[in-house]
Order: structure tokens, then C-alpha cells, then sequence
């Protein structure tokens, strides 16, 4: 009874000294020099959710900043401008892409912030969970999924075919989330995985690469040809070559290096691996058009049969399979080496990532504007209609909102924005579309908000799958629809509306 009332009293005296605190504080912090409120704001990595707060909560924050010229509304809007000129991709935007940037969100330096750090987050493949730093990331593969937990372990469900599982040569099937074996080495994580097709790539924290699955053409970079890879094995022909990302279309395999090289190799059939031939090639190869000393590539991505770069002025590469338009360049022959998107030269348009689907193509600009092209089945290009484009045109229902993340596979297309909304247009195919109320067959031609869909989460990245979708949450949640026939998505069943999915994994 005597330690209860203890309790109770020190509680109370807490209770006591935290109201003083808070009180000494609010009438202290005016005082404060300007420069040191300053470096306190500029300093201390506050975000533009932290610096609305502030404004919405004291009127010092919300005043116009006197030591600024008086454009700035608040010494927050100054700090929100201070962290986008340390952001690396405002620092290569030119001139007039700041403006327009500035511009589409109505002069908001902290919408501008936002928008650049959501794109900075959906470039790195998942999301840091509320409990961790660490990341969570998710792949939805043809009849497949793979997931990182925010430990670090790799899990896979689905079908076993081609050893995407990881699990040896005689799983055909994964009924729940199975852990694959890493290779028992000090220190190894996985840094960013993909794997599409039927095959499967990650590069860990060191820069390494490793593979596993479907080796058809020697896609999986070692090995015999056609010999299946069944764990992750180390593409050890790049050793000491530091990789950034990874991409594997179908079966041929893209990586990018940290000074923005890319090495290919795989199947080359369609000149998808950009040598300049429709050779296929056993082991890594760099792809010499493009300079990497005066122009590096900053993103990749990896389709069918046709390859996207982007570089770090701003300009698309694609080269590969033409006969869908899907490159861009308003014909339909294939392109055996990297050819540059004259349409986003000529415009003026800054891109800042795109994505190879399986007949078409998409990109983000850096004021958050899509543009797709190539087959336009199903209404997967968003324009509302079904015609295929030889030119990139803008999705202009999308024009209210800014994206950040493009997820395009076969007929179907999803962009994610700053806010965390998804939107999603082309086939329903089995439900994997996510659209409410909508038969599992049926087309949409307009993109269509997934808000409903996501039970109004706010999501942090997208990967479509050949007939399911997975969603990662900014909470680490992971949400799935569509067809689940060979367990993809574990043992849930077939959903038309995201619901979590893989929950016995520790995300």
C-alpha cells in the first residue's frame, strides 16, 4: 500500500515537472536568437509532416522569416527549402524543373520536400517499419512473391517452378512463406531484390550480387545454360564491382553500378541487353554506349524484352524488343543499342525513373507527371481508351496528383503519389487490379484511386505480378489481391481488395 502511494506520488510530481518543463519552454523558445531556431530547424532532419506541425501549432513557425527575403511565408517554409537543396535529385534538377516543381505544389516548399522524399523512399524498394530502420521489402513475381523482413531473412511462396523458391530442386510449391537460405556469410543483407520473371536477383549492403531460379540463356550469370539455380548463388564474375540495383526481365538480367555503369546478360534476342547484336551473353557485360563518366545511369528497369535506363541529366535510354512500341521512339523495329527518348529531349521533360511493363512502358517526371506508352490493351496506358502509343503521351488523369512509384506488368499499370494513394488502370486480370466492384475480367480504361481497395492506407510501394499485387504499407503492412491458384499469395485467398496477406512473417 506504502509503495502504491509512492507511485502514485512520484507520478504526480513527474506529471508536475513535465507541465513545468513544457510551459518554461513555450515561453523560453522565443526568446531564442533567430539563428539559433534557425540551425535548430535547418539542422535536425525534421520532415515536412514535423515542419507543418510546428506551423500549425505556434505562431513563431507560421510568421514570415525576417531574415530571409520576405517570398518565404515562415521560417518553416525556409528550413523545407533548406532540406530540398541537400536532396540529391533537386541538386540535378536544371533550373526549370525546380520552378515547375515549386510551381506544382503551389509555391509549398514542404510539399515540395514531401514529394522528394517520397521519391527518394520508393526508389529504394521498402520501407523502414515503425519498430526498425531496417527495411521491409516485397517482389510479386509471375506466379510467385518474395519478401525481405525487416530482419533481413528472404521468404518466398508460390510456385516452385524453375527454382524461384529457393528451396532446392524438388519444392515445386510453397504453400506459406518459406525462408530461403543465405549464404552463411558475416554480415550479409539484402539491399534490393527483384525478380519478376523466373528468375530472381538481390544485391547485398557490400554491392555483391547474387542469383537464383530459371538460368534459361545463363540469365542467372553463372552456371551452365538451362542448369536451374536453386539458392542464391554469387554472380562471382563481379567481383570488386560495386552494384547498385538490380533488374531481371525475362531471362536476361540488368545491374547497375554505384558510378552508374550497367552490365547485361542473358538472353539477348531482341537486342533487350543493349550490345548493339541479338547475342546471348553467359556472363556480365558492360553496356559500352553508354558513357558512364559523362552521362551515368541513375535507374533501370527491366521488361519482357525491352530495358529502360535513365541517366542523371534526365534523359530515358531504352533499347530491346520495338514491335509493341513500348521504346518510345515512334516506330516498331527493335533496338539493338541504347537509343535516347527524343520526345522528353525535345519537351524539356526531366525524368526521374521509368519502368518496363510486358508491352508497354511508363515514366515519372520531376513534377510527378506519367507518361506511358507502347500496347495499349485494356486500358493499361490510362489515356481512355485502348489504342497503343509509338510516343510517350501524358496520363492527364493523373494530373492532380504527383507520383512517385510506376508498377506496370502485363496489361495493367499502378502509380503510387506523394500523399501514399494509389491509383490503377488496365485489366482487372483476376482481380489483381484492385478496382472495387469490378468483374474479374473487366477493363478500365481511366486510372481509378485503390484507396478503398487499401482500406484507406497509405501506402509506400507498389509490385505487380503477372495476376496478383502486393502493397507495402508506410506501417511495414503488407497487403495483397488477385489470383492466388499457386499460392502467391500465401494462404490467403483469391482477393479482389488488398487485404494483409503474410502475416506470420515478422514485417
Amino acid at each position: 500500500m506504502i509503495e502504491e502511494k509512492n507511485n502514485r506520488a512520484f507520478e504526480g510530481q513527474e506529471r508536475d515537472s513535465m507541465e513545468l518543463l513544457n510551459s518554461t519552454a513555450k515561453n523560453s523558445i522565443e526568446l531564442l536568437p533567430a539563428h539559433i531556431i534557425h540551425n535548430i530547424l535547418f539542422e535536425g532532419g525534421l520532415g515536412p509532416i514535423d515542419l507543418a506541425s510546428l506551423e500549425a501549432t505556434c505562431y513563431m513557425f507560421r510568421a514570415a522569416a525576417g531574415f530571409e527575403p520576405c517570398r518565404f511565408k515562415s521560417i518553416a517554409e525556409l528550413a523545407a527549402r533548406h532540406s530540398c537543396h541537400r536532396q540529391p535529385l533537386f541538386l540535378r534538377m536544371p533550373r526549370h524543373a525546380r520552378l515547375q516543381l515549386l510551381a506544382r505544389c503551389d509555391g509549398n516548399w514542404k510539399l515540395v520536400l514531401r514529394f522528394l522524399q517520397a521519391l527518394e523512399q520508393a526508389s529504394q524498394g521498402g520501407v523502414a517499419t515503425s519498430t526498425s530502420h531496417k527495411t521491409v521489402q516485397m517482389v510479386a513475381g509471375k506466379y510467385h512473391s518474395l519478401i525481405v523482413d525487416r530482419n533481413g531473412k528472404l521468404y518466398a511462396c508460390g510456385s516452385g517452378l524453375h527454382g524461384i523458391l529457393g528451396q532446392g530442386p524438388n519444392i515445386k510449391c510453397c504453400q506459406l512463406p518459406t525462408r530461403i537460405a543465405l549464404p552463411n556469410l558475416p554480415g550479409l543483407q539484402i539491399k534490393q531484390i527483384s525478380g519478376s520473371h523466373n528468375h530472381a536477383a538481390f544485391i547485398t549492403q557490400a554491392g555483391e550480387v547474387y542469383t537464383f531460379g530459371d538460368n534459361s540463356s545463363c540469365c542467372c550469370g553463372i552456371g551452365d545454360v538451362g542448369q536451374m539455380i536453386t539458392q542464391p548463388t554469387l554472380v562471382d564474375s563481379l567481383t570488386g564491382i560495386y552494384c547498385q540495383e538490380v533488374v531481371t526481365g525475362l531471362s536476361y538480367t540488368v545491374v547497375m553500378t554505384r558510378e552508374g555503369k550497367l552490365y547485361s546478360w542473358g538472353s539477348g534476342s531482341h537486342g533487350q541487353l543493349g550490345h548493339g547484336n541479338t547475342q546471348d551473353e553467359y556472363r556480365p557485360l558492360q553496356i559500352e554506349a553508354i558513357d558512364e563518366s559523362i552521362n551515368p545511369v541513375v535507374q533501370v528497369s527491366a521488361g519482357v524484352s525491352h530495358t529502360l535506363a535513365v541517366t542523371k541529366d534526365g534523359a530515358l535510354y531504352t533499347f530491346g524488343y520495338g514491335a509493341n512500341s513500348g521504346l518510345g521512339h515512334g516506330e516498331f523495329v527493335s533496338e539493338p543499342s541504347p537509343r535516347r527518348v527524343r520526345y522528353f529531349t525535345d519537351q524539356e521533360v526531366f525524368l526521374v525513373s521509368a519502368v518496363a511493363g510486358d508491352e508497354h512502358s511508363a515514366a515519372i517526371d520531376s513534377i510527378g507527371q506519367v507518361y506511358t506508352w507502347g500496347k495499349g490493351y485494356c486500358g493499361a496506358l490510362g489515356h481512355g481508351d485502348e489504342s497503343d502509343q509509338s510516343f510517350p503521351q501524358l496520363v492527364v488523369g493523373l494530373n492532380s496528383v504527383r507520383a512517385v512509384q510506376v508498377s506496370a506488368r502485363r496489361r495493367k499499370t499502378f502509380v503510387l503519389t506523394d500523399s501514399g494513394t494509389v491509383f490503377a488502370f488496365g485489366w482487372m486480370a483476376f482481380g489483381s487490379l484492385g478496382v472495387k466492384d469490378r468483374g474479374y475480367s473487366e477493363k478500365v480504361v481511366h486510372p481509378q484511386s485503390l484507396d478503398e481497395a487499401v482500406s484507406g492506407q497509405k501506402i509506400a510501394r507498389m509490385s505487380a505480378g503477372q495476376y496478383h499485387t502486393l502493397a507495402l504499407s508506410t506501417k511495414g503492412s503488407l497487403l495483397g489481391f488477385g489470383d492466388n491458384e499457386k499460392w502467391q499469395l500465401a494462404n490467403a485467398h483469391n482477393l479482389q481488395s488488398g487485404e494483409e496477406v503474410f502475416t506470420e512473417i515478422p514485417h
